[in-house]
């Protein structure tokens, strides 16, 4: 409790501030090569639950053009998804720029992965348990098949980290994430580009139906207009 309580988020300004001053030279090429390959802006940011269900920017280097179609809608992900981006996120390093977001308190160096606003909508109350910590870069659910697990499977991931939050465990999570990130394993879901969607992952199972995916999916408009 001690650890959870006061410790953690002492460690995690520390770390964050130091990783950012050693690793500076790589954000500042990583993002020279952003915007000499993908354009303006470098940085992709996007709002995201986080801890009890407070909205916040989250930053990460962008990985995707603005390329749209003739009507002006952007295309899909996996035609937006440059060979150059591809490669930022399979080495992980287009997470770096979340070290601010660990910095200024956002988020955590170990916890549940920040999901969605639209995905936070579908979820069950259980589920939506796993905001009642701070969001994190990298978690339980990361060292067990990241992209490549099922919704149901990822949340109880992140349930139970939130029920055993040690230094120990942290520890072990911070060690198998940076050899996973290596191996460069289950970056992607396999056959997708980009991960799946909650509510479309529910819908495309019929675990629930077109309207209350239409209802869900207002819900979330609206949380993000009020902010």
């Amino acid at each position: 409790m001690m650890y959870r309580k006061y410790i953690k988020r002492m460690l995690d300004f520390l770390l964050s501030l130091m990783a950012i001053i050693i690793l500076s030279p790589v954000l500042i090429v990583v993002a020279i090569l952003v915007r000499t390959k993908l354009g303006s802006p470098v940085i992709f940011k996007q709002k995201r639950p986080g801890l009890n269900e407070k909205i916040f920017t989250l930053y990460k280097f962008r990985t995707m053009t603005d390329e749209r179609d003739e009507k002006g809608n952007l295309l899909p992900d996996d035609i937006r998804l440059t060979r150059f981006g591809k490669l930022l996120r399979s080495t992980s390093l287009d997470e770096l720029p979340e070290l601010f977001n660990i910095l200024k308190g956002d988020m955590t160096i170990v916890g549940p992965r920040p999901q969605l606003v639209r995905d936070m909508v579908f979820m069950t109350d259980t589920q939506r348990k796993r905001h009642s910590v701070r969001q994190g870069l990298t978690g339980l659910a990361q060292i067990n098949g990241r992209n490549n697990l099922s919704w149901e499977e990822k949340i109880n991931y992140d349930l139970k980290y939130i029920q055993n939050i040690t230094f120990l465990n942290d520890i072990r999570i911070i060690i198998k994430t940076i050899l996973k990130v290596f191996k460069k394993e289950d970056i992607s879901t396999d056959g997708m580009e980009t991960a799946e969607d909650l509510g479309d992952y529910l819908l495309r199972n019929k675990k629930i139906t077109s309207d209350e995916y239409k209802v869900n999916q207002s819900i979330a408009v609206g949380l993000l207009e009020e902010k």
